[in-house]
């Protein structure tokens, strides 16, 4: 059985691994972060402004593959934020005439 001090320098090791990994891929999660929550909101936003259903409605329209994509309706603006933790964040706004518009990006 390995001693305390290999399962501790394993795992130093993996945790190293993992955070090589993330900073090679960085951009490529970043930038899919940012189309999923653009998608997200522009979508909800549409089915909630445009279509006139209820945000617990909406939420089953979500692609698979968007478990992480978190959605905020704020009636008041007429306005839905999509967010995916720690990466991206977009709004589309319900705009008479021209339906759901994504705010420009800040």
């Amino acid at each position: 059985m390995p001693g305390r001090r290999t399962i501790i320098y394993l795992a130093l090791a993996l945790c190293l691994a993992l955070l090589v990994t993330l900073g090679w891929h960085w951009n490529a999660l970043r930038d899919q972060a940012r189309l999923g929550a653009a998608y997200g909101a522009r979508l909800t936003c549409s089915c909630r402004y445009v279509e006139g259903r209820a945000m617990g409605s909406c939420a089953d329209d979500k692609e698979p593959g968007m478990a992480l994509v978190r959605l905020t309706d704020r009636p008041d603006d007429k306005a839905v934020d999509a967010s995916v933790p720690l990466l991206a964040t977009r709004t589309a706004r319900f705009r008479p005439g021209w339906g759901c518009l994504l705010d420009p990006v800040e």
